[in-house]
């Protein structure tokens, strides 16, 4: 056959020898005259798939260029491409040449021909197997236009689902796509099914994939791997963990033993809830069971660790992968970048993530929005801007998760506009918000106690068919807290406990949180109980809220309990447990101890924050010791940070404790010439101090000559201070 002797030809350089196919092809072309056009695409169909069958892609493609020069376009395209164009494109797009497949769509329109539903399909399928699914979209748009006349098929419709799928889209919009499929008078498939299953994962949709499931069954679909599988990843990203069970016993009730990806899926839903121990013990079940874990389980506990602060667990996990013989993947790598990059360790996270380039992998996406997420938490907000640029330069369209987490980064670098800016741009590039982007404008909102705000976007989401999830009422909760909305925050929380509002784990630990920042010990005791009660255990940030509540009220013994226990259970302290201690220490005025915890910060690899140097600033200059404390102020500027308003007005009180009044001044004078402009409290302890001390002609002085000291000081602020003086007298 044709396709035989094409095989045959021996190549004579590298790739597929195309040389002089007129030759080879000349038989061939007796065919295709005006009576047998179809016999010919027929024939030409079967020797482009022969050649792909057998690896032979860049002949295949000769093959159809050389059919395109001999017959030319628009004969050859006369009945719509079919059936060799969709064959030809589902070649490029396995290859990644979407822009020859376009071009190949485009030719068609241009020699007026309708491309037909197949030739449709594969492109939209060849956009879709290469990430780019937003392409896809459009495509089946401009095929369903009426001008068109094209209507999808079955697969059609099933490829567009899955591409819903992985855009996230909302659920809404994917019972619109079934009931114009239905309105078509196309029934969905078991992979249909499967697939709009799938599609409850973002959303945590796990009603919804329940309906769908029986109905699957109701229309005489039997479940298969892939449905059981899929329905359990649903309820396990959905926290619904005894539901997943059941359906692990379903499963293999039907006779469907749990995979790799059971028991993966499993491991992961337990993993993100902080109940590690179960996933623990699913990892042992499943080696009983002959199933290896792989790099995915591994990663998926490293990450689980690493969330809950336990950095000597993810490391056990990391090293028992490496002596297994499991090479890390990407996803692996990220969990790494994240763990190093939330405990403040960023020459480590660099140094994982040159790693990650040398051992041959690319940065994805989840690897940008790591980055940006950890230095957004960390306030970097210009090496927050530094990773987008780089991100875009590596090629990379900013999708919804990445704007999720851009809006996310920026308001907790304190830059809220820019982070409603993001969201803005996100909505005027065509992607509308779903509960992540939801959830990410509402901790924004919460950042900054806005809580009318954050309440309408509750309200917004609910009359768009956008369930709230429990990051949903957390966030809503730490907006009370912020605002001071304590009334609020009580009747929520009460919710909470009534049932009212289901009570995850999540939203528990945030009653812990949120009450503890709001100095609520009897509050915070309640919930950090109710959380003891359940099967998760403590996470770092709740162990962390609780050191913060008995640390202010200096209760020692309470503290030692909670850090007694955070060594039994393997928890890492965190550069938060530190500050607490020093915060404890220095109201107690045991400046040793204070300086102490900041050595150790630094002697276990992390690396102190402003708030760690200015409360051990805070703790000797209360007591007098101001050598000791500019020996702090001298360090906190080596280490690369700035000194803060806070810093400065620190050192003003402590001197003007001691009645130290020049350096108070001098410092005042160091503020304005270094940039940081002083503030109401600087003036205030000044003013205050002389006065406390009895000179107050010298407090009126020093106000007098407020301009001198700093020029830009306003009039309104000098006639205030005059004010606060004349009552302060009175």
């Amino acid at each position: 056959s044709l396709s035989l002797s094409l095989l045959r030809r021996r190549p004579r350089g590298n790739g597929d020898d195309d040389d002089d196919l007129d030759g080879a092809l000349r038989p061939f072309l007796a065919l295709g005259g005006p009576d047998d056009l179809d016999a010919f695409l027929t024939d030409l169909l079967g020797v482009i798939e022969g050649l792909e069958f057998h690896k032979r892609t860049d002949t295949a493609l000769a093959v159809f260029a050389w059919a395109r020069r001999a017959h030319g376009d628009a004969r050859l395209f006369s009945g719509g491409g079919g059936p060799v164009v969709p064959a030809v494109i589902s070649i490029l797009g396995k290859r990644g040449r979407l822009s020859d497949a376009a071009a190949l769509l485009a030719t068609l329109r241009e020699q007026g021909c309708h491309p037909d539903v197949y030739t449709y399909t594969s492109v939209i399928t060849a956009y879709a197997q290469n990430g780019r699914y937003r392409d896809a979209l459009k495509v089946f748009d401009k095929m369903t236009e009426e001008e068109e006349g094209c209507r999808p098929t079955l697969i059609t419709y099933n490829v567009v689902l899955n591409v819903y799928g992985k855009l996230f889209m909302p659920w809404k919009k994917v019972m619109s796509l079934l009931e114009s499929m239905k309105r078509d008078g196309i029934f969905p498939d078991r992979y249909t099914y499967n697939t709009l299953i799938s599609c409850c994962r973002r959303g945590s949709l796990y009603e919804e994939a329940t309906q769908i499931f029986e109905e699957m069954k109701s229309m005489g679909f039997a479940p298969d791997k892939v449905t059981f599988n899929s329905l359990l990843d649903v309820y396990g990203k959905s926290r619904r963990h005894k539901e997943a069970l059941g359906v692990l016993r379903e499963m293999e009730a039907n006779g469907f033993p749990p995979s790799i990806v059971t028991y993966n899926s499993l491991i992961s839903s337990y993993a993100k809830d902080g109940i590690l121990e179960e996933a623990m013990e699913l990892k042992e079940q499943m080696e009983k069971k002959g199933i290896k874990p792989d790099v995915f389980t591994y990663t998926t506990l490293l990450s689980g660790f690493e969330k809950a602060g336990k950095d000597k667990s993810a490391e056990k996990v990391f090293d028992e992968m490496l002596s297994k013989g499991c090479s890390p993947n990407l996803c692996t790598y990220n969990a790494l970048i994240k763990m190093h990059g939330n405990r403040g360790k960023f020459e480590n996270m660099m140094t994982i993530f040159e790693e990650l380039r040398s051992s041959g992998f690319v940065p994805d996406v989840v690897t940008w929005n790591t980055l940006l997420a950890v230095f957004g938490q960390n306030g970097m907000d210009s090496e927050v801007s530094g990773v987008f640029k780089e991100m875009k330069r590596a090629g990379f369209v900013p999708e919804r998760d990445t704007y999720n987490t851009l809006i996310s980064a920026y308001s907790r670098c304190g830059s809220f506009d820019q982070a409603m800016e993001i969201y803005k741009r996100m909505l005027a590039a065509g992607i509308g918000p779903d509960l992540s982007t939801y959830n990410a404008v509402l901790a924004a909102l919460a950042r900054g106690g806005l809580w009318q705000q954050a309440e309408k976007v509750v309200s917004e989401m609910k009359e768009c068919n956008c369930k709230p999830s429990e990051l949903t009422y957390s966030s809503l909760l730490h907006a009370y807290a912020n605002g001071k909305e304590l009334e609020r925050m009580h009747n929520l929380s009460e919710e909470i406990y009534s049932g009212k509002v289901e009570a995850h784990n999540m939203l528990i630990k945030t009653l812990v949180l949120v009450n503890s920042k709001s100095d609520l010990l009897v509050e915070t005791e309640r919930a950090f109980s109710e959380l003891r009660k359940r099967v998760c255990s403590p996470d770092i940030t709740t162990l962390n809220a609780m050191i913060s509540v008995y640390g202010r009220r200096q209760m020692v013994g309470k503290v030692e309990e909670i850090l007694l226990f955070m060594k039994e259970t393997g928890f890492t302290p965190s550069l938060t447990t530190y500050n607490s201690l020093i915060n404890m220490y220095s109201r107690m005025g045991d400046f040793e101890r204070c300086e102490k915890i900041l050595r150790e910060i630094k002697s276990r690899g992390g690396r102190p924050d402003l708030y760690s140097y200015n409360t051990v600033i805070y703790a000797y200059g209360k007591q007098g010791r101001m050598k000791d404390a500019s020996r702090i102020f001298s360090e906190l500027q080596a280490s690369g940070l700035k000194p803060d308003i806070v810093t400065y007005n620190t050192f003003v009180a402590s001197y003007v404790a001691n009645a130290m009044f020049v350096e108070a001044i001098d410092l005042v004078r160091y503020m304005v010439k270094h940039g940081c402009r002083p503030n109401a409290n600087t003036y205030n302890s000044i003013v205050d101090g002389y006065c406390k001390h009895g000179r107050k002609e010298e407090a009126t002085a020093f106000i007098s000559n407020l301009p001198k000291l700093n020029p830009g000081i306003s009039k309104d602020e000098q006639i205030r201070l005059l004010e606060r003086l004349g009552k302060i007298g009175s």
